[in-house]
């Protein structure tokens, strides 16, 4: 089971970029792609597998939501990661066990009845359709409450955005790293281990 949890992670971002059949777009279109947010300097544009070679605006549109949205579930991960690693839990259980007993990483699900991975299942099911029910809402919401919280000018709400899609990248990569690592030998965070600062991971 931990086995295809991880091929599925590995390959979700590819799955959700797979070429589908679509009318080709113009060279204005195609130049356009190369000025969006996230070609920025030192790679720029970068399209290796040349998903968005047949692509209109509506494909790429489509792509970057899906990209965004799998960094921000990346970053929350990285992050849960991390503080469960350190023994954080909430005082709640799920399929009769309590969080405290259940262990970090991949293998929490060792950790968990059925009933248990069904009730994590169904609350990240609520919090996406809830999401998608009211996303141009909260968004919306969020630009407005930057600009007038923090005063920002649409050049800074575009720096962060761009920053915020590049640490959605940079957390995609860490969380696949930290589950191959948890897999191969137990030691997700086997960068500490190299530097001589191991931390104990479910021991």
């Amino acid at each position: 089971m931990f086995r295809l949890a991880t091929l599925v992670a590995s390959f979700a971002g590819v799955a959700a970029f797979a070429p589908s059949g679509r009318s080709a777009p113009t060279s204005a279109l195609r130049m356009a792609f190369e000025t969006e947010l996230g070609a920025q300097p030192p790679i720029g544009f970068w399209d290796p597998l040349g998903l968005l070679k047949d692509a209109d605006q509506a494909r790429f549109d489509r792509l970057r939501e899906v990209e965004i949205k799998h960094g921000r579930v990346c970053m929350l991960a990285v992050l849960g990661h991390i503080t469960t690693a350190a023994g954080v839990r909430f005082p709640a259980e799920a399929g009769g066990v309590s969080y405290t007993d259940v262990k970090a990483g991949l293998a929490a699900f060792d950790s968990l009845p059925p009933a248990g991975v069904a009730q994590v299942l169904m609350f990240i099911g609520l919090m996406e359709y809830g999401f998608k029910a009211r996303k141009q809402e909260i968004e919306d919401a969020s630009v407005q409450y930057a600009q007038y919280k923090f005063k920002w000018s649409d050049a800074t709400l575009e720096k962060k955005k761009a920053i915020e899609l590049n640490n959605g990248r940079a957390a995609q990569m860490g969380i696949l790293a930290l589950m191959i690592h948890e897999k191969l030998n137990n030691d997700p965070y086997v960068i500490n281990s190299l530097l001589g600062a191991p931390v104990p991971f479910n021991v």
